[in-house]
């Protein structure tokens, strides 16, 4: 038996950085994601997907987000099972019980509302554990598990959401107990855990049997291997787990080291070598001492790269660059009067080592930009 495990889709996801255009085409992307993930469905025979948890990423959305939400899904071929995660929890108010939801879902799609068992077929159950708040006061897991009733079919799989103590989670109370589910396993009696929250692809424990998907499309710097679905084959001797990529956006986080006189170039060169940039989210962390010149570039350089990217940050919080104001910086600009006085004060301040040096250079860079000779 063959399935497609997914999660963590956070469809109406926004991000602040992003332009307005490039957040409609990152919205695009994550409702055309649930199309491709139909499409490896059906190129590997899958006989139906599990989503282990934040389908969308809030329970307050528009009627149009739901609306094309379900359009993509009514694309998918085969059963698909939704699990509330700690984003879209099954309660009050929540996204799967609004009219605009229970009106426009495909009928091949269910929620997994309960922790009822759910067949599949002759051969595979289901039991989902949904969040129902966004607070659990315990281990839903481990709850669950604690009245599971006897297996009916060939294999059993639990989709759940949530973390492993030793990843670190902070929501103490819903930490996942992996020891009940790792018992599960060497018995028999539980075949596979698909797993949610996680946004990197990772398997869990050494039983080869319990895995993160991660989100099929990226969403944050921090996240090691998104961008994939999981094709999971259940087998009498264990279980076969393959990635699949389907992700098209990425974020890259960079620290480079720049030279005084060459780094607006470095810049331009290094982001010159990124491939898909309509589609690529950079966050650029700078090192070196140049002058203001040299920043003033910098920023030209960025801006210039702004309008191919989908959205170029400087991390400014962890930069270690130096800038030296110098006076000949600025010769070519031949300013005179009330403007070389100015020019002289900003000088003076961008030189100093307070708190307010930092704002001396970026109005002097600034200075720069606006005066410097076409």
């Amino acid at each position: 038996m063959r399935f497609i495990h997914t999660s963590d889709w956070q469809l109406g996801m926004t991000r602040h950085f992003l332009s307005a255009e490039a957040q409609a085409r990152f919205s695009e992307a994550r409702e055309q994601v649930i199309r491709r993930l139909g499409a490896v469905a059906a190129a590997q025979q899958a006989a139906f997907v599990v989503v282990a948890g934040d389908v969308f990423e809030t329970n307050v959305l528009s009627p149009r987000t739901v609306g094309r939400a379900l359009d993509a899904l009514s694309a998918v071929p085969v059963p698909v099972y939704l699990l509330p995660g700690n984003h879209d929890p099954y309660g009050p108010g929540s996204v799967y019980q609004s009219a605009d939801f229970k009106r426009l879902c495909p009928p091949q799609v269910r929620v997994l509302a309960d922790t009822s068992v759910v067949p599949v077929s002759d051969d595979v159950e289901l039991v989902g554990v949904p969040w129902t708040s966004k607070r659990p006061a315990e281990d839903l897991v481990a709850r669950c598990l604690a009245h599971l009733p006897p297996r009916q079919a060939r294999f059993r799989v639990i989709v759940a959401h949530g973390q492993f103590e030793s990843m670190g989670s902070q929501d103490s109370a819903a930490v996942i107990d992996a020891a009940p589910l790792e018992a599960l396993l060497r018995e028999g009696e539980l075949h596979y855990v698909a797993l949610g929250d996680r946004h990197s692809t990772t398997q869990q424990g050494d039983t080869g049997r319990i895995w993160y998907s991660g989100a099929p499309e990226a969403t944050d710097y921090d996240e090691v291997d998104p961008g994939n679905v999981l094709v999971v084959d259940l087998e009498p001797g264990g279980v076969r787990v393959a990635r699949q990529r389907v992700g098209t956006w990425r974020f890259v986080e960079h620290v480079l080291a720049v030279h005084q006189g060459t780094a607006a170039e470095q810049v331009r060169r290094w982001l010159a070598g990124l491939p898909a940039k309509s589609t690529t989210i950079v966050k650029l962390t700078l090192s070196g001492t140049i002058g203001v010149l040299d920043r003033a570039r910098v920023e030209a350089a960025l801006d210039e790269a702004r309008q191919l990217f989908a959205a170029v940050e400087r991390h400014t919080h962890r930069d270690q660059l130096a800038v030296l104001p110098d006076g000949g910086d600025f010769a070519d600009l031949e300013l005179s009067g009330f403007q070389r006085q100015a020019l002289m004060e900003l000088l003076d301040g961008a030189r100093g080592d307070g708190p307010d040096a930092e704002r001396y250079q970026d109005a002097l860079a600034l200075l720069y930009r606006l005066a410097r000779p076409s």
